[in-house]
Parts: structure tokens; C-alpha cells; sequence
């Protein structure tokens, strides 16, 4: 949730719309919402319609009995506004504002024909609707984090891709696109796929007509190869490449591989990268395991900078194989079935299920959430991206946060602040245009209520009415996003 406002007492059903410009069009600009100011002024307000010749089209009861009004032909929109406004029967008069459904939708056609559900699913192949990360949703607050490195420590990536050579990070010194731990060289190509198709996860350049959308459209991307051909490698050389990832600007390190075996030697390594801010996503296996009785590393070192994820369904279930365990697991992230770029040509892709997959899901949100927050700490990171999870019952037990990623909440953070010398009380929302949030009250600071949850107009405000009611006590008003 947002920032904690204290405010007066008591709560009502009124809300003041932030001014905006008038719609002069047609269809909803024909039709205004107004509100009364008391029961007692209802009758005068109705003798009022008629000498206007307006029409009430519909009533809100539960909403302060806001009318919903149908001008008379020709009115000017602006006059009929005044009007009201001018009449002393209204505590709000406004245009019954055109909207379109909130959510950026990029052009790349593996997204646009719903086969990257983890980003908008829709019910589409018999998913479960809303069983996302609520990409559209998170894009319309931030879809760039191009000044932020997220390092691949993996098999590499083939850097010529269509959908990724634009998001590659480059050497200074040499214009290369990583590291090679198994040879100590700078050409990090990807033999074996896996690392491909995390960097396509997690930054496919986004809206270019081509192919798929990385969770974030614009990144850098930083390859670093210790694994072989077969997907196998040693810690000495994954320990090279988070060392490299480390001394060359890397916020992100993504690690989606791991083990039974427990290392002190890599967890130093990601101690240091901790010691430099470093965020570190790990994935939590595939093992189809408990992680708190039979660990799996690096996902399971207790370092307040690693973040470790398991893999989710398009049903919004815990993947078959997908390793769990409430202090162990962090979150789920989709994980199955999920298309992205491929080694075998420039213009290829394939489709992979793995914790590796939900690894990188969370990798590329922590790089958006990194370019909105640059100086939160890691543990700080983490907890923001936790805190939005959506609980599901099928993650409940399975993992700390009881939850799977959602982009959205994580990202879309309204303002709120108190307009001062106002009577009644009022609170400003300020967030993305046209979104749902939500107002929560207490008393106490710690049971929360709903209070309002309204949209945001075409200037990502919202201004929420409180009357004064004696019989409420003090209490603290926040703000989060809506359903």
C-alpha cells in the first residue's frame, strides 16, 4: 500500500473528482454525473432537471445517490456544468468521462496472440483468467529499466537474437556482451538454449513487432557463461561469472540452476554481491520437494539479498515439479509452458517449463522495480515484491510470501495526500491514469478496512470525500492498488 495519512474522523460515500479537461465529444460527453448535496435538497435538485430538461438515467444509492444525466439535445456540456455547479444542489458535477481499459499492449505477436499467458491471460488454451502478472496493468506505470544490468550467470546467450541484441549490456572497454567462465573470455555464447531463453524471459526488447515481450522491454541484458553444452558446470566457475557480474555494474543476478550440495564459497560470493546492492533471484528447483527438508542451493542460503522462486501454472497452481517449502520459497512465478527466445537461430523460439522460467519472471521484474526504486536496498526490493503477491489457496503453505508475482502491485504505488483547509476532508489519489485503488482506514495501525476503491481519471487522480462524523474516532487513511 501507499504512504499513512492521519485524518479526521469518520468516512462517507462522496467523492470530489480531481478537475479535469471537458470532454467535448460524443457518446459519454452527452451524459454527466452529479451528486446531491443532502437528502433534503433531492426534490429541489429533481425541479431543477426539469426546468433543464435533463433526464435521469440512473441512480446510485449506495454511492451518496449519484445521478447519472442525459442533457437535452444541443446543451453545451460546459454550461450545463456551470449550471449545476452554480446551483447550490450539487456536491460534484463532472462528465461522465470516456475510458478505455487500462493496460499497454505491446505489438509483438507472440504476445498479442495470447501465447504468453504469464503476461495477460485471458482464459486463453483453458487458463485461468487473471492468473498473471498483470503485464498490461504494470507497463501502463513502468515498462523500461534500460539503466539497469541484470547478469544471466548461465549457459550463456546468443546475443545476435532478433528479440534480445538490443538489450544486450556491452563491455566499455571492449563492446562484448559478457563473460565466459569456462574459457576466461568475453564471448559468452549460449550451446546448450537455457540461458536464451531466460534472457528472452526476462528482457525481450518489448513493442518491436517481433516475436515475444520480456517482462521488461527495455534492459540490459549481461551473458555470463559456466555452463556446458549439457547444462552442467562447477561452482568454481559460476563463482567467476557472479564475481564478473559483480566488478562490472550488474543490479540483477539471475541464477537458475543449483543443487543439493551447500556452498560456502558461493555464498560468499553472493554475500559480496549483497555488500554492493546486488539482488540476487534463484530458482527453487524442480524436484517436486519440500526445500525445508531437502534444500536445494543456491535458491535455499539465507541471505536477505536472494530471492527464490517457484514455478506456477496458467491455473494458477503450483507446477508439478516445482520444488516448495514455506521457509525456503519465497514466491511463485510462471514457470510452465512459457515461450520465449531459443538458441537455434536468430528468429527462433521455443516453449520451457522450469523454476528456471519463474527465476526469470521475477528477475525481470526486479529490474523494472530497481529502475523505479534505484536506492532501495535488496532486502527492501524483495520485501516490496512480496508484499504484492496475489495469495492464492494453492500457494498457501508452499511458500514465505503465500503467494505468486504480481508486476502490477509491485510497481503501481499511489500517492496520497491530505488537500489542506478542506471541508469535509479530502484525500488526493495519485497514480497511473485510469486504475483501480483502493482507500483502507484503521484506528489502531493494524486492522485495516476498504473504505472507497475508485479509478483514477485521464490525470491518474482521485480526490475522496470525508465528512466529518463525530462518533468516529481518529484515524489513519492509506492507499494501494484496486482489484
Amino acid at each position: 500500500m501507499g504512504a499513512v495519512v492521519m485524518l479526521t474522523s469518520g468516512f462517507g460515500p462522496g467523492l470530489s473528482p480531481h478537475p479535469g479537461p471537458l470532454l467535448k465529444g460524443t457518446g459519454g460527453a452527452r451524459r454527466i454525473l452529479v451528486m446531491p448535496v443532502d437528502e433534503a435538497r433531492v426534490a429541489a435538485l429533481e425541479r431543477f432537471h426539469a426546468a433543464a430538461k435533463t433526464r435521469i438515467l440512473r441512480v446510485f444509492p449506495g454511492q451518496g445517490s449519484v445521478q447519472v444525466l442525459e442533457l437535452s439535445a444541443g446543451e453545451p456540456i460546459e454550461e450545463a456544468l456551470a449550471s449545476y455547479r452554480a446551483s447550490g444542489l450539487v456536491r460534484f458535477a463532472e462528465p461522465d468521462y470516456a475510458v478505455s481499459a487500462a493496460g499497454l499492449l505491446p505489438s509483438d505477436p507472440h504476445f498479442q496472440d495470447g501465447t504468453q499467458w504469464s503476461l495477460n491471460n485471458y482464459g486463453q488454451s483453458s487458463g485461468l483468467p487473471d492468473a498473471d502478472i498483470d503485464g498490461p496493468e504494470a507497463w501502463d506505470v513502468r515498462w523500461s529499466a534500460s539503466n539497469v544490468v541484470v547478469a544471466i550467470v548461465d549457459t550463456g546467450v546468443r546475443h545476435t537474437h532478433e528479440d534480445l541484441a538490443g538489450n544486450m549490456w556491452r563491455n566499455p572497454a571492449d563492446n562484448t556482451p559478457g563473460f565466459n567462465g569456462l574459457t576466461g573470455g568475453h564471448d559468452p555464447w549460449d550451446d546448450n538454449g537455457h540461458g536464451t531463453h531466460l534472457a528472452g524471459i526476462i528482457g525481450a526488447v518489448g513493442d518491436n513487432g517481433l516475436g515475444i515481450a520480456g517482462v521488461a522491454w527495455r534492459v540490459q541484458i549481461m551473458a555470463c557463461k559456466f555452463l556446458d553444452s549439457t547444462g552442467n558446470g562447477y561452482n568454481s566457475d559460476a563463482i567467476s561469472c557472479i564475481e564478473f557480474a559483480r566488478t562490472n555494474g550488474a543490479n540483477i543476478i539471475n541464477l537458475s540452476w543449483g543443487g543439493p550440495d551447500y556452498s560456502d564459497a558461493v555464498s560468499n560470493a553472493l554475500w559480496f554481491a549483497r555488500r554492493d546492492g546486488i539482488v540476487v533471484v534463484a530458482a527453487a528447483g524442480n524436484n517436486a520437494a519440500n526445500t525445508d527438508l531437502i534444500p536445494f542451493y543456491p535458491a535455499g542460503i539465507r541471505l536477505d539479498n536472494i530471492v527464490a522462486a517457484g514455478a506456477s501454472t496458467r491455473l494458477d497452481g503450483v507446477w508439478i515439479l516445482s520444488n516448495y517449502g514455506v521457509a525456503s520459497v519465497d514466491l511463485f512465478a510462471p514457470g510452465a509452458a512459457i515461450y520465449s527466445t531459443a538458441n537455434t537461430g536468430d528468429s527462433a523460439y521455443v516453449s520451457q517449463d522450469g523454476s528456471s522460467m519463474a527465476s526469470a519472471c521475477v528477475a525481470g521484474a526486479c529490474a523494472l522495480l530497481r529502475a523505479q526504486e534505484p536506492a532501495l536496498p535488496p532486502a527492501g526490493l524483495i520485501g516490496r515484491l512480496l508484499a504484492a503477491v496475489d495469495k492464492k489457496p494453492a500457494f498457501a503453505n508452499k511458500c514465505a510470501s503465500g503467494g505468486r508475482l504480481n508486476l502490477r502491485r509491485a510497481l503501481d504505488r499511489p500517492a496520497i495526500t491530505a488537500l489542506p483547509n478542506a471541508s469535509p476532508f479530502e484525500l488526493l489519489v495519485t497514480g497511473a491514469p485510469q486504475h483501480w485503488y483502493v482507500i483502507e482506514a484503521t484506528t489502531n495501525l493494524a486492522t485495516w478496512s476498504a473504505v472507497q476503491t475508485n479509478r483514477t481519471d485521464a490525470f491518474g487522480a482521485w480526490t475522496f470525500t470525508d465528512p466529518p462524523l463525530t462518533s468516529q474516532p481518529l484515524r489513519f487513511y492509506r492507499a494501494g492498488p484496486g482489484p
